[in-house]
């Protein structure tokens, strides 16, 4: 944790190029092969999983569109940009119907389930789409790789009386309040060479940056400036948040087991999907990304049980102690 920071601090742009690049592929292929052993942390039959893969592929579908620029039949344009208007809905929806597969089981009731939550979802994005643009942003980045991954560790110390898991999630906690109070000298020593700026942008992460700048009132004249003082405190936290999201991961092979879950066959495939991934991210990173989007959405939805369970987790721990 102190490492991710300490480089986030000096190199956050080069740092998250890095992690995303690198780390990032490597963990979603073990981590969804660990969720497919665990039966994605579902009640129910794992079949229902094709569920989060075939919202994964339709929010995939707009930006390969885009960035490969295929011209397509005016209809099927039409369905593509209806996926991208909605794609809040489509996260909502997926995580509520997260929640139902931890507590049901019958085909029929969680059929009915999805259903409703589908329908609710866009009511809700129809009645309230400028607030519910920034579920489409956060929840599958900074709320994933920060917010998630301290709910899971938490859930995970607090249900084996670890108090070094406490405390790590204490830790956790007070990074970004580290981070904005680190003095103004220091956050200036990360700014970014004019290639990384360029492939930063490119990225379109600017967007995550931009959008957290607003919520917290940082604009300047209305515009968001990467190079200003709040815009590279921002970016400190994402190469924090995401290079240590990864790195707990690979770190927690011996606490849950994951590496377990690898037979030789399915380490070969990995390794192969892996080193295709880093050729891409190496001949042009843009192109890297698009071709990963579907893998990095796909893990996130898959996740969304594991969530649920964290949070169900720790409330009901909590509460017992209140009772107790």
């Amino acid at each position: 944790m102190m490492v991710s920071l300490i480089i986030a601090v000096f190199i956050p742009f080069k740092l998250f190029l890095f992690s995303y690049a690198v780390l990032g592929p490597l963990h979603y292929l073990t981590e969804i092969n660990w969720l497919r052993e665990k039966n994605f942390f579902m009640l129910s039959d794992r079949k229902f999983a094709v569920v989060f893969t075939l919202v994964a592929i339709m929010i995939s579908l707009s930006p390969s569109i885009n960035h490969f620029e295929i011209n397509l039949y005016p209809s099927v344009q039409s369905f593509v940009d209806f996926i991208a208007r909605y794609e809040s809905a489509f996260l909502i929806g997926s995580f509520l119907f997260a929640i139902g597969l931890l507590f049901y089981t019958n085909a029929k009731t969680l059929i009915v389930l999805l259903i409703s939550v589908s329908i609710l979802s866009f009511l809700l994005t129809n009645y309230s789409p400028s607030r519910l643009i920034y579920v489409a942003l956060f929840v599958p980045t900074l709320i994933h790789v920060y917010v998630f991954t301290l709910l899971f560790i938490l859930y995970g110390s607090i249900k084996s009386k670890s108090r070094t898991g406490v405390g790590s999630v204490f830790v956790l906690g007070t990074v970004p309040f580290v981070i904005m109070y680190l003095p103004v000298e220091i956050v200036e020593i990360a700014q970014p060479s004019k290639e990384t700026l360029n492939t930063f942008i490119q990225s379109s992460f600017a967007t995550v940056s931009g959008s957290l700048a607003k919520s917290f009132g940082a604009l300047e004249d209305g515009q968001f400036n990467l190079l200003s003082e709040m815009a590279l405190r921002i970016q400190i936290f994402i190469a924090f948040a995401y290079t240590y999201h990864y790195l707990n991961w690979f770190s927690k092979t011996s606490i849950i087991g994951w590496s377990k879950s690898l037979s030789k066959q399915k380490m070969t495939w990995i390794l192969i999907i892996y080193a295709f991934s880093l050729g891409i991210f190496y001949y042009d990173y843009k192109t890297g990304l698009i071709a990963l989007f579907f893998l990095s959405f796909l893990h996130v939805l898959l996740e969304f049980p594991l969530n649920v369970l964290s949070i169900k987790g720790v409330f009901s721990e909590v509460l017992e102690k209140i009772k107790a």
